[in-house]
C-alpha cells in the first residue's frame, strides 16, 4: 500500500462522498462495495495492486482484499471497513498494512473489522434490512457473501457513475496535475524522437517523465505507433524501429493519485512534417479546434462530433481521399473507414471514466464534467486512395474540463500547432 496516496486527497471529502450515498439510499438497507484482490502475473508474482476505482472514490483506501459496508436503519447511518489484519511476517516480504485498529481513525470510519469476519458480520449486521446496493458479479469474490443473505440487490453502479461524472475542486486539482504532466511527457518524446529508434524507447522516455514528477504508472497502456502502427487504435506492441519520413502517433497519459491524463499527438519522426502529412495533421487539427468551441456546458459530444464529421467529409474530398457529394456522403458514413471512433469519452478515476452519455453522447454537458476531444484520421494503406496519404495515421487529442465560463483545456501545455512541433524538434 502507498501511503502517501492517502494524503492527495483530505479525507473530508470521502466523507462527503458517503454521507451522498447514505442520502440516496433508502432507510433500513445495506450498501457494500469490495475491492480489488491481487493478481498473479506468473508463477510466484503478482501484478502492481491498484484498488478499485469506485471503492477508493469511497474510502480513499488502497490496500488489497477489502470491503466498506454502509448501513442506513431508522435515520441513523454507520460505516465499517473491513480489511487485512497486521501481520509483522507477512508486512515484512510484501508491505506494511493498515490493520484494523488505525484504520477507524484514519479512513474516519465507525468501525473496522479483520476481512476473514465479514461473513459473520455482514449477516449479523444485515439480518433485518429490506434491501442492498451492491454490484453483482462486479467484484465476483463478494457475490457469495452477498448472496447468501438477499436474493435480490440495487446495482449501486448508476448512483456512483453520476456522482463520480461531477468532479469536485479537489478532483479537479488532481487531473490538472496529471493532465501536466502528461504534457511534459509528451514534450520530452517529441525531443527525443529520431529516425532508427524503437518505439519502445520513445516509450521509455515517456515515463521515465511520469516518474521524475510524481505519476509512477501511465494511466493506461502507452500507445507509440509510428507510420501505419497508426492506423491500429490500440495498438501496444511498441516494438517497431521508427523510419524516417514517417509519423509518430503517441496517446499517453499519466496516472496521478489514481487520476488520469489523456493525451494524444501526431509528429513527424525526422521532425519535420511532409506536405501530404501537413494536409492531414491541418484537417485533424481543424476539426479538433471546431470541436472545442461547441464543448461547452448545454452541448452535447454529439453535436460536436457531427461538426467534426462535417469537416473531415468536406476535408477529404477536397483532398481526392473521399469522392461524392458531402451531404450524400455524410448520410452513407463513408468518413468511417478513416474514422471510426468517438470525439470524446469522460476521464477520472478511470482513463474511460464512468457515467451516462444518453443516446450516442447526446447527454448535455455540465459544469464539472471533465472530457476528452481526439478526432482522428486513419488511412490504412491497402485503401483506395492517393497513394501519398496511404499509411498515415493522425490523432490530436487534449482534455477539457467544463466551467461556468465554457471549457479550460488541461493540456494545452502541450504543443499541436505545425510550427511549434517542429521548432521543439529542431532545437533538439
Amino acid at each position: 500500500m502507498d501511503l502517501a496516496y492517502l494524503a492527495e486527497l483530505p479525507q473530508e471529502e470521502f466523507i462527503t462522498r458517503r454521507e451522498n450515498v447514505f442520502a440516496q439510499m433508502q432507510d433500513n438497507s445495506a450498501f457494500i462495495i469490495f475491492t480489488e484482490a491481487e493478481k498473479r502475473r506468473n508463477n510466484d508474482c503478482n501484478y502492481h495492486f491498484r484498488p478499485d476505482s469506485y471503492f477508493w472514490y469511497l474510502t480513499g483506501f488502497a490496500e488489497p482484499e477489502s470491503a466498506l459496508l454502509l448501513i442506513k436503519q431508522k435515520g441513523l447511518c454507520e460505516s465499517t471497513i473491513f480489511l487485512r489484519k497486521k501481520d509483522r511476517e507477512k508486512e515484512i516480504w510484501t508491505g506494511r498494512r493498515l490493520g484494523v485498529e488505525a484504520a477507524p481513525e484514519t479512513l474516519k470510519v465507525d468501525a473496522a473489522f479483520e476481512i476473514e469476519h465479514l461473513a459473520k458480520i455482514f449477516t449479523e449486521k444485515t439480518q433485518n434490512l429490506t434491501a442492498c446496493y451492491y454490484a453483482q458479479g462486479y467484484q465476483a469474490w463478494g457475490d457469495k457473501v452477498v448472496n447468501a443473505q438477499f436474493k435480490e440487490v440495487i446495482d449501486w453502479r448508476p448512483m456512483l457513475s453520476e456522482m463520480r461524472l461531477i468532479k469536485s475542486t479537489a478532483e479537479i486539482a488532481l487531473i490538472q496535475q496529471a493532465c501536466h504532466i502528461s504534457a511534459l511527457a509528451h514534450i520530452r518524446a517529441m525531443k527525443q524522437t529520431r529516425p532508427n529508434r524503437y518505439e519502445m524507447e520513445i516509450e521509455g522516455e515517456i515515463q521515465h517523465e511520469f516518474n521524475r514528477f510524481g505519476a509512477r504508472f501511465p494511466s493506461y497502456n502507452s500507445i507509440v505507433a509510428s507510420g501505419e502502427n497508426a492506423c491500429v487504435l490500440h495498438y501496444d506492441e511498441n516494438s517497431a524501429v521508427m523510419k524516417d519520413g514517417d509519423l509518430l502517433l503517441i496517446d499517453a497519459g499519466a496516472e496521478f493519485a489514481y487520476y488520469a491524463g489523456d493525451i494524444t499527438r501526431t509528429f513527424p519522426v525526422n521532425g519535420k512534417f511532409s506536405e501530404p502529412q501537413k494536409a492531414l495533421y491541418e484537417l485533424v487539427l481543424k476539426a479538433q479546434k471546431e470541436a472545442i468551441k461547441l464543448l461547452v456546458p448545454s452541448n452535447s459530444i454529439k453535436m460536436a462530433n457531427e461538426r467534426v464529421i462535417e469537416i473531415f467529409t468536406e476535408g477529404l474530398v477536397a483532398l481526392g481521399i473521399l469522392k461524392g457529394n458531402v451531404h450524400t456522403l455524410i448520410e452513407q458514413k463513408a468518413y468511417r473507414q478513416f474514422y471510426m471512433h468517438g470525439l470524446g469519452h469522460w476521464l477520472g478515476l478511470d482513463v474511460h471514466d464512468v457515467g451516462d452519455y444518453s443516446n450516442e453522447r447526446s447527454r448535455p454537458l455540465e459544469i464539472g464534467m471533465v472530457i476528452t476531444v481526439e478526432p482522428g484520421l486513419y488511412i490504412a494503406s491497402d485503401t483506395d486512395v492517393p497513394e501519398q496519404y496511404k499509411g498515415i495515421g493522425i490523432r490530436i487529442e487534449d482534455n477539457l474540463l467544463m466551467t461556468e465560463y465554457g471549457n479550460k483545456n488541461l493540456t494545452s501545455g502541450c504543443p499541436k500547432e505545425l510550427a511549434d512541433i517542429e521548432e521543439i524538434m529542431a532545437a533538439v
